[in-house]
């Protein structure tokens, strides 16, 4: 019997070939899905990452949290670290899924610890106000 070892995760630093910027946004942003305000906040975090739309996340504290359930679901960056995931049953099948976070971002994406996003497909709406 061999012992293996688990493979190393890749890690990346953000650089010229893959920006990677969060800066605190200056507007509302505020999530619904069957009717019912799941976040809303003027504390949001806007992700810019190289070839991705901007990703809003928002404080744990300005989000509804009996709302969501967690799941098992997980997945890696290697810019930003594991990722794992909330679904919102009230929003039936397609909010499985809906929610993403990072329990333990990279130092690049520090700032985004204890903040959730929210797929635009797997929600009703996400109402984002900048106030510049």
């Amino acid at each position: 019997m061999q012992n293996h070892k688990p493979k190393a995760k890749e890690i990346k630093v953000p650089g010229p070939d893959h920006t990677l910027v969060v800066v605190p946004f200056s507007g509302t942003v505020q999530v619904t899905v069957s009717g019912r305000t799941v976040a809303d906040t003027k504390r949001a975090l806007q992700l810019d990452e190289a070839g991705y739309p901007s990703v809003y996340y928002i404080p744990r504290e300005d989000t509804d949290m009996s709302l969501l359930v967690p799941t098992t679901h997980y997945t890696y960056c290697p810019y930003k670290g594991d990722c794992s995931y909330f679904s919102i049953p009230i929003g039936g099948p397609r909010s499985e899924y809906a929610v993403w976070t990072y329990e333990e971002p990279y130092d690049a994406v520090a700032e985004i610890k204890n903040h959730l996003a929210f797929y635009p497909s797997r929600v009703d709406e996400i109402t984002v106000r900048d106030e510049q």
